[in-house]
């Protein structure tokens, strides 16, 4: 999911759940298809030879949902007065008006498992991208700028994160469409998490439960949550898993004209004032923690909220456009609001550490919001509640 400061825009994934079955046909070219140009670098020479590129090395299962892509291009601001020292819950309605068109590209992910090699009985996820008839040049681009982003994060083997999803190869269908392999290590993602986690808190509400269900109290109850994490993982490990709409940073690319993918950020950028490769670079790692800081703020809200009462955008929108980052003012908004006490509760802990964090990687500024590592190393981030 890419996000972005207000009045930008951006684009966010949905997921559907659609299962279709049937046989797919394919060609037997050679990775991705002509169209897909990815820089030959010495680094990515060893991942790019690593990968399977025969489809008949691989057997494709079911279906397991597909996404696509919203286009939000504003927001309908809340302009309140210097009057105005109180909000109600009226005005987060108010904000659901903004401008949103469904993207063109719509990708379908299948199950499957390597069927020959060294890597015989390896789970995959398939992504598949449209061709062009289908996605235009947009899907082939996208397509050509995640396998870019795997070739350069995967050219070491010996030194490839682990919060990222493992590319283990591709191939074209004669259709165009390009199929990219994946290691499945799990399908679910942190609104799925969420999701069960507010459920449980409706449940409980609905039995007459007086203690809210705390998701991160014992790592045991996550564990026994089948539908979050696989049935045999010691522990949950998050995974970046679409990096179709990632930019490279590099100071080598950035004097290098921006492809389409990357205008919104540099657009974003300009309207920052960064317009020189090192202000760019900078406001581009800043412009990840504050999309970072909304997810920590989805986290931190929606598994204590009951279903309904609390959803992606929503959380955004009173953030950004309602209070113009103003935690503190958020903070004493939902203080007020019973259904979300539980979650204000949650960034009280460790002495407001939790706000403390939230507010820092949603600075205004980009250039004062912190870098991965001292969010990683923040006091609430070692908190024992985590």
């Amino acid at each position: 999911m890419t996000t972005t400061v207000p009045s930008h825009s951006s684009r966010v994934s949905f997921l559907y759940n659609s299962f279709i079955h049937g046989s797919v046909n394919f060609s037997s070219s050679c990775l991705l298809n002509s169209n897909l140009k990815f820089k030959e670098q010495r680094s990515s020479r060893i991942c790019k030879a690593s990968l399977i590129t025969n489809p008949e090395d691989f057997e494709v299962g079911r279906s397991v949902g597909s996404y696509g892509f919203m286009n939000i291009t504003s927001y309908s601001k809340y302009n309140a007065g210097a009057e105005d020292v109180q909000y109600s819950s009226s005005d987060a309605d108010r904000l659901r008006v903004q401008d949103v068109g469904e993207g063109q590209v719509k990708i379908r992910l299948y199950e499957g498992r390597i069927t020959q090699g060294p890597s015989k009985g390896t789970r995959v996820i398939f992504k598949v991208y449209p061709g062009q008839r289908a996605g235009g040049t947009e899907a082939d681009m996208m397509a050509a700028n995640e396998l870019n982003a795997h070739l350069f994060l995967q050219s070491d083997p010996k030194d490839i994160c682990k919060n990222i999803q493992i590319l283990l190869g591709g191939f074209e269908t004669q259709t165009g469409e390009q199929w990219l392999a994946f290691r499945n290590d799990g399908k679910y993602s942190a609104a799925d998490y969420a999701k069960v986690a507010s459920d449980k808190i409706s449940k409980d509400s609905l039995l007459g439960e007086q203690n809210i269900w705390n998701p991160f109290e014992q790592e045991l109850k996550i564990k026994r949550r089948s539908t979050i994490v696989e049935k045999d993982a010691a522990y949950l490990v998050p995974r970046l898993r679409d990096l179709a709409f990632s930019v490279d940073l590099r100071n080598s690319t950035l004097e290098e004209s921006s492809g389409e993918l990357s205008d919104g950020l540099w657009r974003r950028a300009s309207s920052a004032s960064a317009f020189s490769p090192k202000e760019k670079r900078a406001f581009g790692i800043a412009d990840d923690i504050y999309g970072a800081g909304l997810l920590f703020a989805y986290l931190a809200f929606f598994p204590f909220c009951e279903t309904g009462i609390m959803d992606a955008h929503s959380l955004q929108r009173l953030l950004e456009n309602t209070f113009q980052l103003d935690l503190v003012a958020a903070r004493e908004y939902c203080l007020a609001d019973d259904r979300l006490l539980e979650a204000v509760k949650f960034l009280d802990l460790d002495g407001g550490s939790g706000w403390q964090l939230l507010q820092a990687m949603l600075n205004p500024d980009f250039r004062k919001r912190p870098v991965a590592e001292a969010v990683l190393n923040h006091q609430f981030m070692n908190a024992a509640v985590l």
